[in-house]
């Protein structure tokens, strides 16, 4: 028997990485909205998730052998390397799937890092960044109502609470976008990237109790790749006549939003619960107006500002222990 030398997570990472996702997912809102006036909903969705894919890719399986090198190298000093060549390194930790983890997988990666990437970038060509911000996070609710159900996690009373609060809130920066209006379309697009990405994050939730969140992050997004497939031949095209700042644009959707991202939420979630964690993310509407106002001139009018307030005091009510 053997015991694992690994130091239990302190709780402040859990909340340290869930605000790290906040600003980069706030930022992607921004990212899609600049290129999709050079690069179209599908297309994007493929380089975005097929860079992604080789971001974590690559993250995971070079991190073993870093980590077996210290390893070995630690054990040589101490001159342990002979009594411990059996034990097992860091990297024989890895846990891959196994039948009943595929389906959840599947459905996560189909439709949180497919179907919702595909959608909030043809809703963000209609749509202006803080507006699709606001609407795709209904999603929330639907969360952790989905998580009361199907993870048995309940309806805490400080998350019902929350989570009223910053729907509120929501609904306060609904009224008040820059533009003033929501074109039709743009707006069902939208409710469908929530749905999906309500349905990706509960299907996620079990996986992370039996394996690594950088291979479920990873798995998802190939999986959400592979989708996208079909777009290959128009994202050529359009590379073709795209600017150098587009591209980079691009990678920085890959490597941040997506790849740490991704991983940085499903190490939250790993550590809280579903419905606590959706919540959380009523903040990224406000950070997606904040730098759209700077970034892309869409300036929110100041009841946007108190909605705003509104869903960061319905993240904090959420995030309350009972006493």
């Amino acid at each position: 028997m053997t015991t694992s030398t690994e130091a239990p997570p302190r709780p402040g990472l859990a909340t340290a990485a869930a605000a790290v996702t906040v600003v980069l997912w706030a930022s992607s809102f921004v990212a899609i909205r600049h290129l999709g006036t050079e690069i179209s909903a599908g297309p994007l969705s493929l380089a975005r998730l097929a860079l992604g894919s080789l971001f974590l890719g690559a993250l995971l399986f070079i991190r073993p052998l870093f980590a077996r090198s210290l390893f070995t190298r630690a054990l040589a000093t101490q001159r342990l390397v002979t009594r411990t060549q059996r034990q097992p390194t860091p990297a024989a930790t890895r846990r891959w799937p196994v039948g009943r983890d595929w389906l959840p997988l599947l459905a996560c990666g189909v439709l949180w890092f497919g179907v919702y990437n595909v959608t909030l970038n043809e809703a963000e060509r209609r749509l202006d960044a803080g507006t699709a911000a606001m609407l795709v996070h209904i999603a929330p609710l639907l969360i952790a109502v989905l998580a009361g159900v199907a993870l048995g996690e309940g309806f805490p009373r400080q998350l019902v609470l929350g989570g009223l609060v910053a729907f509120a809130g929501v609904v306060v920066i609904g009224t008040s976008t820059s533009s003033g209006r929501a074109e039709t379309w743009g707006v069902i697009l939208c409710v469908i990237a929530a749905i999906s990405y309500a349905v990706g994050v509960v299907s996620q939730k079990p996986l992370l109790s039996r394996l690594p969140a950088a291979e479920v992050t990873w798995l998802a997004c190939t999986i959400g790749a592979v989708l996208c497939l079909p777009f290959a031949p128009t994202l050529i095209t359009e590379l073709r006549t795209a600017s150098t700042a587009t591209i980079w644009w691009i990678v920085y959707l890959a490597a941040f939003p997506t790849a740490l991202g991704f991983t940085t939420w499903a190490f939250a979630l790993r550590r809280t619960s579903a419905g606590r964690m959706g919540v959380t993310v009523y903040a990224v509407p406000v950070v997606a107006i904040l730098l759209a106002w700077l970034l892309l001139s869409e300036a929110p009018a100041p009841l946007a500002l108190a909605g705003g307030a509104l869903c960061l005091a319905g993240v904090a009510i959420s995030r309350r222990k009972p006493q």
